[in-house]
């Protein structure tokens, strides 16, 4: 169940990362409250999972998602480009997952 809420608070880390760039630095109101609102979520899940998870395990897993769920957003949402020498360490931080993961059973 941990490892499903971390998953979740790292999904909601990309919400509020992408609500974040929108807000505009916090000038648009709505983008700004989904920020803030996903924040508090993402945080709290994130603590709920650290109950039962190693510290180093659930915060590398957590800002991985974040990371390279905000770095693939931006690609296919945004329009950022997606060259091989910025795919690298995204195709880095995902083996870095894994091994976590696997290092953690």
């Amino acid at each position: 169940m941990a490892w499903i809420v971390l998953v979740l608070a790292g999904i909601f880390e990309v919400v509020w990362a992408y609500s974040m760039k929108m807000s505009e630095g916090f000038t648009r109101f709505v983008p700004s409250v989904i920020t803030l609102i996903f924040m508090v979520l993402s945080f709290a899940l994130l603590a709920y999972a650290m109950r039962s998870l190693p510290l180093g395990t659930a915060y590398t897993i957590w800002t991985g998602i974040g990371a390279v769920g905000s770095f693939l957003l931006g690609i296919f949402v945004l329009g950022e480009p997606a060259s091989a020498l910025r795919m690298l360490p995204a195709v880095l931080i995902i083996s870095g997952l894994v091994l976590m993961k696997v290092a953690s059973n």
